[in-house]
C-alpha cells in the first residue's frame, strides 16, 4: 500500500452502509458465534484487574463486558451508532463511544492492551488500522485480534454453499478488498502484517470450535441482512432466496445433532503482538 494512499476506501463506506441499524440482528445471530473467542482473546492480551484496555469494534459489547468482569478499565469504540447504543447497555461499566479505524480519538500510548475481535476483516486499509492500534498502545503493551481464517471450517461454508447452489450473485458493490491492501488470511500472513505495521513478537494461531444453533436461528442472520452474506441474500430475487433456503435445509442435515440443533465447525486466527 502506498504511504500516500487515502486512509479509507469504498470498502469502508460499504461497510458503514451494510451494518447501519443492524446491532440487534447481529447480536442475536452472528454475534453469538463471535463470542466464542472472547476468553482466549482477553487472555492473549493479558487483560486482568487494572488493565487499561481499548476494545476496538466492540459491536454489541461482548468483549467489553467480559473485560469489565475481569476488573479492567475499559474503553470501547464502534463505527456503527446502533452498536454503540447496544454496547452501552451490555457493558455499562465501560466507556463506549462512536469512532472508526484508522483514526481513533485517543492520545499516543494510552492503553496497556488493545483487542479487536473480528474487526480487521471490516476495514479497507488493514495495515493503516494496525498502525493506529499500535499508536494507542503503550510501549510493551499487548495487541490481540481475531479474524476469520482463509481456510474456513465446514460450518462457515454452509450458507455460502447454499447461495451458490441457488445461483445467487454477489452484488458488485460488496466486492473484496483492493488486492494492494489485502494479505494472506493464514497464521504466517497475519503475523507478517503485524510486523509490517511495526509491532513486535507477532504470533498467530488457529482456533477451532463448533458453533451450535438451530437451523432457523442460523438462517435468520443472513435473512435479516447481517454481514456481506446477508446483503447478498437480500439482493436476490424471491425465487433465488427460496431456492437458497431449500439448499440450506438440504446441506444443513450434515451438521444436525441428535438434539436437533446444528453443530457448525468454524476456524479463526488469533494473533498477538507487542509495541
Amino acid at each position: 500500500m502506498s504511504p500516500t494512499a487515502a486512509p479509507t476506501t469504498p470498502f469502508d463506506a460499504n461497510e458503514r452502509t451494510a451494518w447501519a441499524g443492524r446491532a440487534d440482528a447481529y447480536a442475536a445471530t452472528f454475534g453469538r458465534l463471535c463470542a466464542h473467542t472472547v476468553p482466549e482473546l482477553l487472555d492473549a492480551a493479558g487483560v486482568f484487574t487494572g488493565t487499561r484496555l481499548l476494545d476496538v469494534g466492540t459491536g454489541p459489547g461482548t468483549v467489553a463486558a467480559a473485560a469489565c468482569d475481569r476488573g479492567a478499565e475499559v474503553h470501547a469504540v464502534d463505527a456503527e451508532p446502533s452498536m454503540v447504543e447496544l454496547a452501552r447497555r451490555t457493558a455499562p461499566a465501560a466507556h463506549v463511544e462512536l469512532a472508526a479505524l484508522p483514526e481513533l480519538p485517543f492520545p499516543d500510548a494510552r492503553f496497556d492492551a488493545v483487542v479487536a475481535n473480528f474487526v480487521l476483516n471490516h476495514v479497507g486499509r488493514p495495515l493503516l488500522a494496525l498502525a493506529e492500534l499500535r499508536r494507542v498502545l503503550r510501549p510493551g503493551g499487548r495487541l490481540a485480534l481475531t479474524i476469520w481464517s482463509g481456510t474456513p471450517g465446514a460450518g462457515q461454508a454452509l450458507i455460502p454453499q447454499a447461495l451458490q447452489a441457488a445461483g445467487a450473485v454477489r452484488p458488485p458493490h460488496l466486492g473484496p478488498l483492493d488486492p494492494a491492501d489485502d494479505f494472506p488470511r493464514t497464521p504466517d500472513g497475519l503475523a507478517a502484517l503485524l510486523g509490517t505495521a511495526g509491532l513486535r513478537d507477532a504470533n498467530c494461531r488457529t482456533l477451532h470450535w463448533d458453533h451450535r444453533a438451530t437451523a432457523d436461528a442460523w438462517w435468520s442472520g443472513p435473512a435479516s441482512g447481517v454481514a456481506t452474506i446477508g446483503l447478498t441474500l437480500l439482493a436476490q430475487t424471491p425465487r433465488v432466496r427460496a431456492e437458497a433456503r431449500r439448499h440450506y435445509d438440504r446441506l444443513a442435515a450434515a451438521f444436525r445433532t441428535p438434539a436437533g440443533t446444528l453443530a457448525l465447525p468454524h476456524s479463526a486466527l488469533l494473533a498477538t503482538a507487542t509495541r
